[in-house]
């Protein structure tokens, strides 16, 4: 047999393993293991065992716990909530305001998190039954939450952007930096939308009661403690200080952890001491204004990871450990840190950081066998020298590939399949593998909202009112999906769109 037609056996059988039920790690790792055996015989063992080495040496692998603890402590801590409640005041005199505000909540969710399920399961339990409530049209509103989920892996910081820079060996800072603009424009794109059809059409979001507004109006006093503000400001300013050698700690093998240690015990009992440090600040404003404040935290994260980040005072690792740690005290200051929510959020990580390990494990084994095989060499000769085909119309194919896999796949899964083929044929072929990367994201995100099997359509389904069937779900969703076709058009015809913004940062 040909090392062609091995390699369309073992992707056949793969395929037809997934189809069948079976987990991802395991079918595509039981056919790298048993190709590797009956190739190379007992030598094929080191293959496995070369891959799980591999992924303990790459460092950046750290940020996908520290991402994924910070969304979850987000989550959990309700923090959504306060963000919701502010797009639902600023919003609501606005014609189907409050879907616009979902947008908007969803993307600042996603700077804070980078799961689509998590905005999706967010959307579903935060801004569904208040739209509901207020007489928005259930068709809408549905389509409005998945397609506001679909930002999740494109703003940054990405979880499956992070997962295609170790994959594609590309740099994540880029990564991230090119899903910026698609992302917003996208988001954009949502929101004209919706605002245009309700304009159209008032009673499928109509606006918020003049009375309602009105109860938002009322005088708040705002309480701030300058002594708490001042330990926040020092703390930060003493890490900035050993980072840039201006304060040099003692040489020893745990004293960065034990500095670590102390900062965060002498944080925690400052804030415990907080209403006998003082002294205070009050400030009175209107309630609506308290609820803006809300929408600066999302930022206050998203910044103090990236601008070290893209300055280069910190390493990536270093950056979503920074993250993780001001999620937490940002969870612990606005009181709601609680056993139940800590505890939530560390089984949630570990679930989904151990699925990622073994399923990328699994890709690597099945990759090398791929590149042992030849098989990327020999797919590209099929398709331009014997088919004739072109580049862009290899990429289009490669394209609705993945509208047809996700209809029974993840992002991440479809990622690590189609890696060892995909990524050094789109390299072969001349594209940039950074704008590749985004055109990756957004084609995943129209197969999970693609019907009749799309992975988000029946995530909905499960956390939707019974109000909403599923034939109301497959029908919400066909605007969005052609509003997300026309942006990946958009992109892949002006390829700047994607890479304006790394350029611009990293070639200055």
């Amino acid at each position: 047999m040909s090392h062609e037609a091995i390699a369309i056996f073992m992707f056949a059988s793969m395929m037809l393993m997934l189809f069948t039920g079976q987990r991802v790690f395991g079918a595509i790792g039981a056919v790298a293991a048993a190709a590797a055996l009956m190739l190379w015989g007992t030598g094929g063992s080191d293959i496995p065992f070369s891959a799980a080495m591999k992924l303990m040496k790459w460092y950046p692998l750290l940020t996908l716990p520290m991402f994924i603890f910070m969304g979850y402590v987000l989550s959990e801590s309700r923090i959504a909530d306060d963000l919701y409640r502010m797009f639902h005041v600023w919003l609501g005199s606005v014609p189907g305001g409050l879907a616009i505000g979902t947008i908007g909540l969803m993307v600042l969710i996603s700077a804070m998190n980078g799961l689509s399920v998590a905005g999706m399961a967010i959307g579903a339990t935060i801004a569904l039954p208040e739209l509901l409530k207020r007489g928005y049209d259930k068709r809408m509103v549905t389509g409005v939450i998945q397609a506001g989920s679909s930002l999740g892996i494109l703003v940054p910081p990405s979880v499956v952007l992070v997962l295609y820079a170790m994959i594609a060996r590309q740099p994540v800072g880029q990564l991230w930096l090119a899903g910026v603009i698609p992302g917003l424009m996208m988001a954009g794109m949502f929101m004209l939308y919706i605002w245009l059809r309700c304009r159209l059409n008032p009673a499928l979001g109509p606006t918020l009661a003049p009375e309602e507004r009105a109860t938002y109006d009322r005088d708040l006093p705002l309480v701030i403690n300058l002594a708490l503000w001042a330990w926040g400001a020092a703390v930060a300013a003493f890490f900035w200080l050993i980072k840039r050698e201006i304060i040099a700690l003692p040489d020893g093998r745990f004293t960065g952890l034990l500095v670590l240690i102390a900062v965060i015990g002498a944080s925690v009992l400052v804030w415990r001491m907080r209403e006998r440090l003082g002294p205070k600040l009050t400030i009175h404003m209107a309630e609506k204004y308290h609820l803006l404040l809300a929408g600066l935290l999302p930022l206050v994260i998203f910044f103090s990871m990236m601008i070290p980040f893209v300055n280069g005072w910190t390493s990536l690792t270093e950056s979503s450990a920074i993250g993780a740690v001001v999620a937490f005290l940002a969870a612990v200051m606005k009181g709601r840190m609680t056993r139940e929510v800590f505890e939530n959020s560390v089984r949630n990580t570990l679930a989904i950081t151990c699925m990622f390990m073994w399923i990328i494990v699994a890709a690597m084994g099945f990759g090398a066998v791929f590149d042992g095989l030849g098989a990327v060499r020999a797919i590209d000769n099929l398709f331009t020298e014997q088919l004739g085909l072109g580049p862009w119309t290899i990429l289009i194919l490669m394209q609705l590939s993945f509208l047809l896999m996700g209809t029974f796949l993840d992002d991440t899964a479809m990622l690590v399949i189609v890696a060892p083929l995909y990524i050094p044929l789109v390299h072969a072929l001349g594209f940039d593998l950074i704008w590749y990367g985004v055109l990756y994201t957004i084609t995943t995100q129209i197969a999970y909202m693609t019907p009749p099997f799309g992975y988000n359509l029946f995530l909905m389904r499960a956390m939707a009112p019974k109000e909403i069937t599923l034939r109301d779900i497959y029908a919400s969703i066909w605007p969005f999906v052609i509003v997300m076709v026309l942006a990946l058009t958009l992109i892949m015809l002006v390829p700047e769109i994607a890479l304006w913004l790394p350029h611009l940062i990293y070639d200055r």
